[in-house]
């Protein structure tokens, strides 16, 4: 019974030791995906946010009352123009500054007369030729992001506009979850921290400021070989896993610090039921040697008594350890549901409004199916149902672009069928040109015409100038469209239609310049269009047509590959 005794004491040692290395591996690689997944999280939140606000400057400073505000000095209005436009891009505030830095009209009242001649984003905004971000390091200690561009009129700067992004909403939403969460430019200066007491200083610095001290340190370090966890940072006194992502702006970096609580919380309640398994066993060996003294039978019986009387202590301890366990699981499931919803609902607008046209035009190509297969038409069925297909591949190159939105840019430009993206879009288009009976007539060449762009943004380019043909020709008795796909040395792409022209051209492509009634557009589509094929290296023209209409016409770089080009050479 002695060796027995022995043996069993032995084994409960290893079982609790290579359970402990075991599980802790386990549940700290889990701890520190988890907190890789929020980093990624809060990497595309951050990115989110100044891609959202590098835009506005580059629209505002085109707005024509803002031009005529700063030419006047007459800035009445210019505050209440800047107030309306803040609630839309939800900005952190607008600041309208003349050509010498004074601040003429903004969003908060109270900075009205301020001077920014010195200001690195008021004077970088006039020595460069589009938008600048600035960080700035307030007095308060924080710092200001913003970016800023210059205003002008015939070829001069009459002022600058200045938009400021509001990061703090996002650390205050990262203090909530994790531990500790910084980022810091490229020269190693943290700008944002859920800790204020870091901001300005390097991350060396900022542990310091923030370390343990150096007798709980040494405390700590006896026992990490014990506990088997990889130690990468201490943190208010506590051993902390570093997670650093790399944030796809200005060399920026983020870094998460989240401690190791959980992983030996959830560790122990293991080692103790583990514990409690060998302890009966024990109980069991104990009684079995009480049997060999009769005298003693008594004694042994109460010790019995006691030991099963803590064994239920134990269990009653250990069902409400579990029951703990089980509540916070249930609470980060819910928290990450909450997540996952709140990421949902940002994204529910644009892919519903992406979803929606592919969306209509099948359930029209299913019920033609429907009566063509009806009708005994099972080819011309089949054609139906391949269109279809074609739909469902658009709608999953949405998604996948939803999924690299956070790396979009020049580098993602591949070759792109052109002839393929007009018929794709006319296949969009089909229910609204069948709805209107406008009488269409496509030109496309028989062979590929290949440029180096992005497929979704042209078909975009395409359904768009599709849909000012249709409204123009909303009063024509015989609607008619015409679309010309030609290529030379240029792709060229002609869309015109007979409707009543353009009465302003010179202003066509400003933003906000818009025909339609109020509440059918903005006046940014055509802008945007333009944007979007410059960006391929052409542009978008328009003119009135001699016997009437408007003609739109693409103009495109034709592409050649690597063995072409060398020919050509």
């Amino acid at each position: 019974m002695r060796t027995a005794f022995a043996v069993l004491v032995v084994l409960a040692v290893v079982v609790v030791f290579v359970t402990n290395q075991f599980l802790t591996q386990r549940f700290t690689e889990t701890t520190r995906n988890r907190a890789e997944v929020r980093s990624t999280l809060y990497v595309g939140n951050l990115i989110s946010e100044l891609q959202r606000a590098s835009i506005v400057p580059q629209l505002l400073v085109r707005d024509p009352a803002l031009i005529s505000a700063l030419n006047s000095s007459d800035y009445t209005q210019s505050t209440q123009r800047l107030m309306s436009f803040v609630e839309e891009i939800d900005a952190a505030s607008l600041i309208l500054l003349d050509r010498d830095g004074r601040t003429v009209a903004a969003t908060d009242r109270n900075r009205l007369g301020e001077i920014h001649r010195s200001a690195p984003y008021f004077v970088d905004a006039l020595r460069a030729s589009g938008t600048v971000f600035n960080v700035t390091e307030l007095d308060s200690g924080g710092y200001q992001f913003a970016y800023s561009r210059k205003l002008e009129d015939s070829g001069s700067a009459i002022g600058a506009i200045v938009v400021t992004v509001d990061l703090a909403t996002l650390e205050r939403s990262w203090a909530g979850i994790a531990d500790a969460v910084f980022v810091s430019d490229s020269e190693g200066r943290i700008i944002l921290s859920t800790e204020p007491r870091w901001r300005g200083l390097t991350e060396a610095e900022a542990l310091t400021r923030q370390s343990a001290p150096s007798a709980i340190e040494r405390a700590i370090r006896v026992t990490q070989d014990w506990s088997a966890l990889p130690v990468d940072a201490y943190l208010r006194g506590e051993a902390v896993m570093r997670n650093e992502t790399r944030v796809p702006f200005r060399g920026w970096k983020m870094v998460t610090f989240t401690t190791y609580a959980s992983v030996r919380e959830r560790v122990n309640g293991v080692l103790a039921l583990e514990i409690m398994g060998f302890a009966i066993l024990l109980a069991g060996i104990f009684w079995l040697l009480s049997r060999k003294a009769a005298s003693r039978i008594l004694f042994f019986q109460r010790e019995s008594a006691e030991l099963r009387q803590l064994n239920r202590q134990l269990q009653r301890a250990i069902a409400e350890r579990d029951k703990m366990e089980k509540s916070l699981e249930v609470a980060e499931q819910t928290l990450a549901q909450s997540s996952k919803l709140a990421a949902l609902g940002e994204m529910s607008a644009a892919v519903s409004h992406e979803l929606n046209q592919p969306l209509a035009a099948m359930k029209t190509y299913l019920a033609g199916a429907r009566l063509l297969m009806n009708r005994k038409r099972n080819e011309e069925a089949l054609a139906s149902f391949q269109r279809i297909d074609d739909l469902i591949e658009r709608m999953g190159a949405i998604t996948r672009q939803l999924k690299s939105y956070a790396r979009k840019g020049a580098e993602q430009f591949e070759p792109v069928d052109a002839r393929a993206a007009v018929l794709s879009a006319l296949s969009m288009m089909e229910p609204q040109l069948k709805a209107r009976s406008v009488n269409l007539t496509r030109t496309l060449p028989g062979d590929p015409v290949l440029i180096l762009g992005d497929r979704l943004r042209l078909e975009q380019v395409i359904i768009n100038l599709l849909r000012n043909a249709l409204d123009a020709t909303k009063t024509s008795k015989e609607p008619q469209i015409d679309i010309l796909l030609a290529a030379g040395d240029t792709v060229r792409l002609t869309v015109r239609d007979n409707g009543d022209g353009i009465e302003d051209l010179d202003a066509l492509f400003e933003p906000f310049y818009t025909t339609k009634q109020p509440g059918d557009g903005v006046g940014l589509g055509l802008a945007i269009s333009s944007g979007i094929v410059s960006d391929f290296g052409g542009r978008l023209t328009a003119r009135n047509a001699a016997d009437g209409g408007a003609v739109f016409e693409v103009q495109l770089p034709i592409w050649k590959d690597r063995e072409e080009l060398d020919a050509a050479e």
